[in-house]
């Protein structure tokens, strides 16, 4: 692995020598092709930027498509991609013949740099978005150097912030050296840049021209403030780039997928939230799970499992401040409950998850509609959240800090519940939207919230309700083997009375219920491989959920999957399966929630539950191969 010293420094790459921008600006310049384009690009040829506060995605094409502001739960100003012709857009671009594109990200960073390469000329675009101030202070500002590498280049603009979801076009107004947006209830944006700007339908648009060396910055952020000078530019792109490189480097992770773990990583840290500690699911709303079809769901909210699981995961990093924030946010949600339950998605301030309402006037990525947003999710009985949480405080504890006094009166509180509602039918993991079930993975992670808090307890020398609690472990494991497992079929079922099987089911050895090569979870996986898995890639579900349409296979299934064969000693299997899912990530190594029999990318992107997964999984494949070398050797 490289050092940071062993990468030189962006400013030595891109700042520190470059000329100060001499833009031209040129007549008449041609229309951009792509905002005429019909078919929104693909979701695969996106990129991700953030401030720990919101993101964008930034197509290989050199356009800012999505992006909610200023929070990611905020309504959208960037929505070209569920929508070209109405949901606005940031598109920057040099205009090369014959060009060939290639987009990376700056080693270990969030920073995005996006190559332009032609026969007589190149260039290249500098993304991001300023990390927090050493106060703590949320810089909002979206930061784009463009800039000349080779030849003379003739570059175009086009900035069309659409607000409230495209609802509002706004009003454009020029001034000295800015363009300001305004519409009538969000604070007024601007866009700063040097060359001069024309107002067109919707925003501004520039056409300039810059000779190698030459670079222009466009900065797109509040209408407050004195304007950023280009050497503040500059120091903000060497702080960011610095502020991820060290974070990247406090990785304990030193194995085989070094690079995999670490992009994965930096995404899931994108989408947490610096101000309140609580993650989001997704940075997206609105892609859906089947072409065209109606399962087009918003995942800007934290759902108190996809987080618990993201600080799982982290903390195999040895990531523990993020583990502590969390675990304050999601703290304050139980001191606040009365009885002990939990909702299963808040916003990100902690508020109730706003009720789920659809954005009927625009067309949908790939004609996918409605485009929701909210999520009616938020009100149903989910009960297998509250095992993923106890499992994430558990380990935050175990490794990081310790939990305070008022943090567990609220998790008793929690547990308490837990042992008066286990038996209760629910949604499950997977939210259908039809009757309710005991649903065997909500059972399994009663179990897991019960069985952290005893050992918790114990550890930390807490008091607690033992005999209780003891006896609703017990009780609740009985049931487990009483009530899913087919004694006709050899293998557990996934729900009680069912006897079908789903993709939740591979967690019952991962949160150790149930030993990994036990001859009954072995035959559940071996059943769970022939009916769930085309290859490498693994469904949720074969059956009716209450929706019409089909999906895509789910990501995070797919890297359990091959976590299980791993725990199982099926090494061989376990790497190749792992090996051929690393080639399903985009040119960036991102994943999104599913995936195609083609495996092209499907439902909301970047996806915290599959890139926690593929943490998870390479973590512990890592380890199994390097103890079968050593045996080996031995």
């Amino acid at each position: 692995m490289k050092r940071n010293d062993d990468i030189a420094p962006i400013s030595e790459n891109y700042t520190a020598t470059t000329p100060k921008k001499t833009a031209k600006a040129t007549q008449e310049p041609p229309a951009i092709a792509h905002s005429d384009v019909e078919i929104p690009r693909q979701i695969s040829e996106h990129g991700v930027i953030g401030n720990l506060s919101t993101a964008a995605l930034v197509a290989r094409d050199g356009t800012i498509d999505f992006m909610c502001w200023p929070d990611f739960d905020s309504p959208s100003i960037f929505a070209a991609l569920l929508d070209p012709q109405k949901g606005g857009a940031f598109e920057l671009a040099p205009v090369i013949d014959n060009v060939r594109v290639v987009q990376m990200y700056v080693p270990d960073s969030n920073v995005l740099l996006t190559r332009f390469l032609g026969d007589e000329c190149s260039a290249e675009i500098i993304d991001f978005m300023p990390t927090p101030s050493a106060d703590g202070h949320t810089r909002k500002h979206v930061i784009r150097r463009l800039k000349a590498t080779r030849g003379r280049v003739q570059c175009k603009m086009r900035c069309t912030p659409h607000f409230d979801y495209a609802r509002d076009l706004g009003r454009t107004r020029l001034e000295k050296g800015k363009a300001v947006f305004l519409d009538g209830t969000a604070e007024p944006l601007r866009l700063v840049t040097e060359t001069p700007l024309r107002k067109i339908e919707g925003g501004v648009a520039a056409d300039f021209e810059l000779a190698a060396g030459d670079h222009l910055d466009f900065v797109f952020e509040n209408d407050e403030g004195p304007l950023l000078t280009d050497q503040q530019i500059t120091e903000l792109l060497v702080e960011t780039n610095s502020f991820w490189q060290s974070w990247a480097n406090k990785s304990s992770y030193k194995g085989r997928w070094r690079s995999a773990v670490t992009r994965s990583a930096l995404a899931l840290k994108l989408m947490t939230s610096h101000r309140y500690g609580s993650i989001v699911a997704a940075v997206t709303f609105g892609l859906p799970e089947s072409v065209g079809g109606i399962r087009n769901w918003d995942y800007r909210a934290t759902w108190i499992r996809d987080a618990s699981f993201t600080v799982y995961a982290l903390m195999r990093l040895d990531y523990q401040e993020e583990a502590i924030a969390f675990n304050r946010w999601v703290g304050e949600r139980a001191r606040a409950s009365e009885d002990g339950s939990l909702k299963i998605m808040y916003k990100i301030d902690g508020s109730d998850e706003h009720r789920e309402s659809s954005l009927d006037h625009l067309a949908g990525y790939g004609g996918a509609r409605p485009i929701r947003i909210g999520n009616d999710a938020a009100g149903q009985l989910q009960l297998d959240i509250y095992g993923e949480l106890l499992d994430s405080i558990y380990i935050s504890n175990k490794y990081g800090e310790a939990i305070s006094h008022a943090g567990w009166l609220g998790v008793m509180r929690v547990v308490d519940y837990v042992c008066k509602h286990w038996q209760d039918p629910d949604a499950g993991l997977w939210e259908v939207r039809s009757e309710a079930r005991q649903h065997l993975h909500s059972r399994l992670m009663c179990w897991v919230a019960v069985d952290r808090a005893i050992r918790l307890a114990e550890k930390r020398s807490l008091a607690a309700p033992f005999e209780q609690w003891f006896k609703a472990r017990n009780d609740i494991s009985d049931s487990i083997w009483n009530d899913f497992w087919n004694p006709d079929l050899g293998r557990f079922v996934k729900a009680k009375g069912d006897t079908g099987i789903d993709g939740a089911m591979l967690m019952m050895p991962l949160v150790r219920f149930v030993s990994a090569t036990d001859p009954a979870w072995l035959a559940t996986l071996d059943a769970i491989g022939e009916a769930l898995a085309d290859d490498c890639l693994v469904m949720r579900y074969l059956d009716e959920d209450g929706l019409s349409g089909k999906e895509g296979s789910f990501a995070a299934c797919s890297f359990w999957y091959v976590e299980c064969l791993a725990r199982a000693g099926r090494l061989q299997d376990a790497r190749i399966n792992f090996e051929k899912l690393l080639l399903y990530a985009n040119h960036l190594q991102l994943y999104p929630e599913e995936l195609d029999t083609r495996g092209e990318f499907l439902g909301n992107f970047p996806q915290a539950f599959t890139h926690l997964a593929l943490i998870s999984a390479a973590f512990y494949l890592d380890r199994a191969l390097d103890r079968k070398h050593t045996e080996w050797r031995a």
